[in-house]
C-alpha cells in the first residue's frame, strides 16, 4: 500500500514537472535571452530551491490539499482516496502535456479531490470550503496577473523613455583627460604650465561614445546586460515561487497515514519534478515561449515580476493559486498591451483550463471506484 501511494504521488510529481517546470523561464526563451537547455537548467535549480523552502514556508498548503475540510476526515485517511486523487490528477496533467497545453496542476488536484471525494463520501462535499478555499482563488489569480502585467509594463516603458534609456545605454567608467592651469596665468606661458591628468570618471551614454571619450580600457554596464540579469533573476524567482506553491500540494498526498516523513516527501517530490521537466518539458516550452505572445526582454521581465509576486504572496497566505494561470495570465496581459497576443492559441489554452477540473473530477470518481476495494 505504501509503495502504491509513493508511485501515485511521484507520478503526479513527474507530470507536474513536465507541465510546469518551464513556465517561469518561458520568457527567457521567448525573448531570445537564452537557449532552451540553459533555461531548463535554471528552472530546475530554482524550482528545487523553492520546493525545499516549502517545508518551512508553505505548510498550510499541505493541509489544504490533503482534502481536510473538503471531505470528512475519515475519508482523507483512506489510502484508496489519496491514490485515486494522485492518479486522476497525474493522468489529467500528463495528457495535457502530451498535447502541449499548459494546464493547472492545482485545478487537476482540486477536480480529483472533488471526484474521488464525491464517491467516497456519498456526496458529502463541503461546498462552502470548496468555493472559498479553492475555486475563488483559482478564478481570481489569472485576472490579477493580467491586470498586473497590463499596468506594470507600460509603467516600466514610460519610466525608460522618461530617463532616456535605450538598449545601447551604458553606465561607463573610464579615464578622462583633465587639463589644469594656474589662475592669473600670463597668456604666453600658459602652455608650459598647464597640467594634464587622467582621472576616473563615471558617465551615462553609449558604449561607442564612451570609447571615444575615454582613454585606454573602458568598463561599461549596458542597459541590456542589466535587464538580462534581472530577467534571469525574475525567472528564477518564478521557479522558486512555483516550487514553493506546488510541492506541498503534491507532498500532501504522500503524507497519508504518516508513512513518510514530511521532509523526505518534499525532497522526493522536488527531485521527481525536476526529472519530469528534463524529460518532457519541450512541448510546453514551445507553447509558453512562442505561441502566446511576442516578447522582448523587458516584457518578459515585467511578466515574471507579476507572476512571482502573486504566487509567492499566495503561498505565504496558504491560498491555492495556480502558477499556470498566473504565469499565463501575465503573458496574456503583456500580449494585450503590446497588441502582439496570439488570440487563437490563448483561446485553446483557456478552453484547456475550463475542462481540466471536470476531466480530473471524472478521473477521480472512476479511480476511486477502482481502488476503494483494493486498499
Amino acid at each position: 500500500m505504501v509503495v502504491v501511494i509513493l508511485i501515485a504521488g511521484l507520478f503526479l510529481a513527474f507530470a507536474n514537472g513536465a507541465n510546469d517546470n518551464f513556465k517561469g523561464v518561458a520568457t527567457l526563451l521567448g525573448s531570445r535571452t537564452t537557449n532552451y537547455k540553459t533555461a531548463l537548467i535554471w528552472a530546475s535549480l530554482t524550482t528545487f530551491a523553492g520546493s525545499m523552502a516549502a517545508f518551512f514556508l508553505a505548510q498550510k498548503l499541505m493541509i489544504n490539499f490533503s482534502g481536510k475540510g473538503l471531505v470528512p476526515d475519515q475519508i482523507v485517511q483512506l489510502s484508496s482516496f489519496s491514490i485515486s486523487v494522485a492518479c486522476a490528477a497525474a493522468l489529467t496533467v500528463f495528457l495535457a502535456t502530451q498535447f502541449g497545453f499548459p494546464i493547472s496542476t492545482t485545478h487537476a488536484i482540486t477536480g480529483a479531490l472533488v471526484g474521488a471525494g464525491t464517491l467516497a463520501s456519498a456526496g458529502n462535499i463541503n461546498l462552502g470550503n470548496l468555493a472559498s478555499t479553492f475555486f475563488l482563488p483559482l478564478l481570481i489569480s489569472p485576472v490579477i496577473a493580467i491586470i498586473g502585467a497590463y499596468g506594470l509594463y507600460p509603467a516600466f516603458s514610460h519610466l525608460r523613455r522618461k530617463l532616456g534609456v535605450s538598449r545601447e545605454s551604458c553606465i561607463c567608467i573610464g579615464n578622462e583627460v583633465i587639463m589644469k592651469a594656474p589662475k592669473n596665468l600670463a597668456v604666453g606661458s600658459a602652455a608650459a604650465q598647464i597640467q594634464v591628468e587622467c582621472c576616473p570618471q563615471i558617465s551615462v551614454g553609449t558604449t561607442v561614445s564612451c570609447e571615444e571619450r575615454y582613454l585606454g580600457h573602458v568598463w561599461g554596464l549596458s542597459a541590456k546586460s542589466v535587464i538580462d540579469a534581472v530577467h534571469f533573476l525574475s525567472a528564477g524567482l518564478v521557479g522558486f515561487a512555483r516550487g514553493l506553491n506546488d510541492t506541498p500540494k503534491i507532498a500532501a498526498i504522500l503524507l497519508v497515514g504518516n508513512f513518510v516523513d514530511p521532509l523526505i516527501s518534499i525532497f522526493a517530490v522536488a527531485v521527481i519534478m525536476g526529472v519530469g521537466g528534463f524529460v518532457s518539458a519541450k512541448k510546453i516550452a514551445e507553447t509558453m515561449s512562442y505561441q502566446i505572445t511576442e516578447l522582448n526582454d523587458g516584457q518578459g521581465l515585467s511578466a515574471n515580476l507579476v507572476t512571482s509576486l502573486v504566487v509567492i504572496g499566495a503561498s505565504q497566505l496558504g491560498v491555492p493559486v495556480s502558477t499556470t494561470h498566473v504565469s499565463c495570465g501575465s503573458l496574456f496581459g503583456i500580449g494585450a498591451v503590446t497588441k502582439t497576443a496570439h488570440w487563437g492559441s490563448i483561446l485553446k489554452i483557456v478552453l484547456a483550463w475550463l475542462i481540466t477540473l471536470p476531466v480530473a473530477c471524472v478521473f477521480g470518481f472512476l479511480a476511486f471506484a477502482v481502488f476503494r476495494g483494493a486498499f
